[in-house]
Formats: C-alpha cells, sequence, structure tokens
C-alpha cells in the first residue's frame, strides 16, 4: 500500500514538473541592418546550434531548450559561398555546432539557473561587428544595447575588416584575457565600456553587465537597432519618403 501510495505521488509529481523541464525559451532574431547578415547561435549544452541567412528586415524565430546554458546569439558579416567563410562571426559552416571567432558581438544567456533565473548580457569580449539589442519580451525585465559607432573609431591595434577586436585576440597576454586570477579594466577596454555601458568589455566585468529574468522569459535580439532607414524623396518636391512613412515638408523663407 505504501509502495503504490509513493509511486501514485511520483507520477504526479512528475507531471507538474514536466512543463517546466520541457518550457523552451523563444528568441526572435530581427536583421535591422541595411545589409545581409548570417545569424547563428550555439550552446554548450548537448542541444546542436544553427544559423540562417537573414536579409535586411528579415526576422528568424528559435526555441532553447530551457536549463541550456553558455548560450550565444550572434551575427555573420561578409560571407561569401566559395569556402572562404565569413569576414566577421565565422564559425566554418552555415549551421553552427560551436562559437564564432572574433570579432563578433555577442548576445549571451544560461536559461533556468539559481532560483530559476534567466541570466543574459551583450559581450563586446568577442570584439564588436554590429549593434545588438537584446530584451526581454515577456516577464517585465529591462532590455540592453549596445549600439555605438565602435568600427569606425576602433583603435588602431584592433581593427579588422568589417570589425574590431578585443585586446585578448590580438595580443593574447592575462592582462587582456584575464587568465590568471582577477584582472582590471584596461584602456582598450574603457574603450568599449564608454561606448557600450550595459556590456562587457573584458571577461570579468561582470557587476555592470549582467542582468536577469524569470525563467521562461521569451526575447527579442535585434541586429543595427539604431540603423536610420535610407531617405528618398518621393515624386512631389515636397515630399520625402522615410522607410514606409511619408513626411510633407514645407519650407518658408523668411522676407
Amino acid at each position: 500500500m505504501v509502495t503504490s501510495t509513493t509511486a501514485v505521488l511520483c507520477f504526479f509529481l512528475f507531471l507538474f514538473l514536466l512543463p517546466l523541464s520541457i518550457n523552451a525559451a523563444t528568441f526572435q532574431i530581427i536583421n535591422n541592418c541595411s545589409f545581409t547578415v548570417w545569424a547563428a547561435w550555439a550552446t554548450t549544452g548537448p542541444q546542436a546550434g544553427g544559423g540562417n541567412q537573414l536579409n535586411s528586415g528579415q526576422s528568424w524565430t528559435i526555441n532553447i531548450n530551457a536549463g541550456s546554458t553558455g548560450g550565444r546569439i550572434w551575427a555573420r558579416t561578409g560571407c561569401s559561398t566559395d569556402g572562404r567563410g565569413c569576414q566577421t562571426g565565422d564559425c566554418g559552416m552555415l549551421q553552427c555546432q560551436g562559437y564564432g571567432r572574433a570579432p563578433n558581438t555577442l548576445a549571451e544567456f544560461s536559461l533556468n539557473q539559481s532560483n530559476n533565473l534567466d541570466f543574459f548580457d551583450i559581450s563586446n569580449v568577442a570584439g564588436y561587428n554590429v549593434g545588438i539589442d537584446f530584451s526581454p519580451t515577456t516577464g517585465g525585465c529591462r532590455g540592453i544595447q549596445c549600439y555605438a559607432n565602435i568600427v569606425r573609431e576602433c583603435p588602431a591595434a584592433l581593427r579588422a575588416p568589417r570589425g574590431c577586436n578585443d585586446p585578448c585576440t590580438v595580443f593574447g597576454t592575462p592582462q587582456y584575457c584575464c587568465t590568471n586570477g582577477p584582472c582590471e579594466p584596461t584602456d582598450f577596454s574603457r574603450f568599449f565600456k564608454k561606448r557600450c555601458p550595459d556590456a562587457y568589455s573584458y571577461p570579468q566585468d561582470d557587476q555592470t553587465s549582467t542582468f536577469t529574468c524569470p525563467g521562461g522569459t521569451s526575447y527579442r535580439v535585434t541586429f543595427c537597432p539604431g540603423h536610420v532607414p535610407k531617405i528618398t524623396q518621393g515624386n512631389d518636391s515636397n515630399i520625402v519618403n522615410i522607410g514606409n512613412i511619408k513626411l510633407v515638408v514645407t519650407i518658408r523663407l523668411s522676407q
């Protein structure tokens, strides 16, 4: 009788916990850039990563298993189909099975961790290639953003085609890679932090760069969130088209 009762209780406990264990997080990835990117994602868990070509204005929705850790979403740019790969964020294939190469701006996450919280951040620890907005779409949590003229203003020593490298990739020393215990900000990390205060600027920049949201939250990752649509003039000289919006412009000259 005791054994039977225990089995029944265990069965109902299993049914109660089952939704929690299979509740995947939904990530919508949007390319707001004026150019094509090849979106990619990967985790350190058993779930394989992936990739997809996104033309300007296109989006892609993925579901990532609850409990996934070491998650990253990034944009690859300057990709070719002749075997030369991508200029930034390259992983060696369209459907990424691992992390990409620097420079690439990262939207990072670990789901359903301590106290069933999601931990998420934007990171420039692997450099910068495109701006990112990383925002929860449920859960009532604040979004974060890194969008600046980092590629144009990149220090000469860190410059790369279509991106700005991190100093660890360029120099490989403990000072920049933080491989020998605690480390401090450097002039290079301050360059990134000044332009993207929410984002990781070096490996131990945790205090101001890690954010949380309840487990089960859905997210939106937007590449080039601050991109301004191309402005064109309509047939009438006083009509200006901004994207799909028409503005009537009236110019008055003082007499």
